[in-house]
């Protein structure tokens, strides 16, 4: 035991005085007893790295989601019950906004996102449903820009935050089920 203790010290005292490393006392020990080539033993397989990359890839599976279909109402009234869940919802589209964007405690940026609007489905009259901020990647959403209001969606998305008592959703997947018709009447003067 003391044996041990004496070794273990001297190593120490080495390190300590003359500034010697791990791998200093590592290569003198390979180069010394074994003749090995420290650099061939520590530089990685190239071959064996570009394989394994190849196979990690072809093997990824891409991910998908099982999306809970929900009302919007429901989700709005208890917005905890569905925090880091995905969810699936249908309504009639209001309008693109920008309602939430940049607000730090669930920060999405307005350079990247945009928010929209959906009609509550309660109301007599036409009324955003402003307690779900509805978030959308800008380049996802430049392609419905066409979109009018009441033209029927469905979107899913992850309620990332419930910030403020209401639902902050991401959206990952939108289409557009049904559009109001897109020739109005013609003028009369």
């Amino acid at each position: 035991m003391r044996k041990n203790n004496i070794v273990i010290y001297f190593v120490i005292t080495l390190f300590c005085v003359f500034g010697i490393t791990s791998s200093k006392l590592m290569a003198s020990e390979f180069s010394a007893v074994d003749n090995v080539n420290i650099a061939a033993v520590s530089a990685p397989d190239k071959k064996a790295v570009t394989t394994n990359s190849k196979n990690s890839a072809q093997l990824a599976k891409p991910v998908t989601y099982t999306y809970t279909p929900v009302k919007a109402l429901n989700l709005v009234q208890n917005p905890s019950a569905y925090l880091n869940k995905r969810v699936k919802i249908t309504a009639k589209f209001d309008k693109f906004s920008s309602l939430g964007l940049d607000y730090k405690p669930a920060m999405r940026s307005s350079e990247k996102f945009i928010t929209f609007l959906i009609r509550r489905d309660d109301a007599q009259n036409d009324i955003p449903l402003s307690e779900l901020k509805n978030f959308m990647k800008r380049e996802t959403a430049e392609k419905f820009i066409d979109l009018e209001t009441d033209d029927v969606v469905e979107y899913s998305g992850l309620v990332f935050s419930n910030a403020l008592g209401d639902v902050w959703l991401e959206v990952e997947n939108f289409k557009i089920i049904s559009s109001k018709s897109k020739t109005s009447p013609a003028k009369t003067k």
